[in-house]
């Protein structure tokens, strides 16, 4: 199956997997959930909205990443599975 991987399990940082997918699925694990569960959410769906993108499934193993580091991260997953599917 065709993904597309950016990041690490570094803290402050995120480890971002996507693949094509017949919906939006997003899974979210992270060491602040609880806490900032719900914004690392809506950074996600902003990012895809930006993008375009209706139907992928996402997974993030977040370890404290900040906003911008999440959205980085996601644009380049994205990225890496366009070019495997090139």
């Amino acid at each position: 199956m065709k993904t597309g991987v950016a990041g690490s399990v570094a803290s402050h940082d995120c480890l971002i997997t996507v693949r094509p997918h017949d919906r939006l699925e997003i899974i979210i694990e992270s060491i602040v959930h609880a806490q900032f569960g719900k914004q690392i959410e809506h950074v996600i769906n902003e990012t895809l909205r930006e993008l375009g993108i209706r139907k992928l499934y996402v997974h993030i193993n977040d370890r404290g990443a900040l906003d911008y580091a999440i959205k980085a991260r996601l644009i380049t997953a994205i990225k890496r599975l366009e070019e495997t599917n090139a």
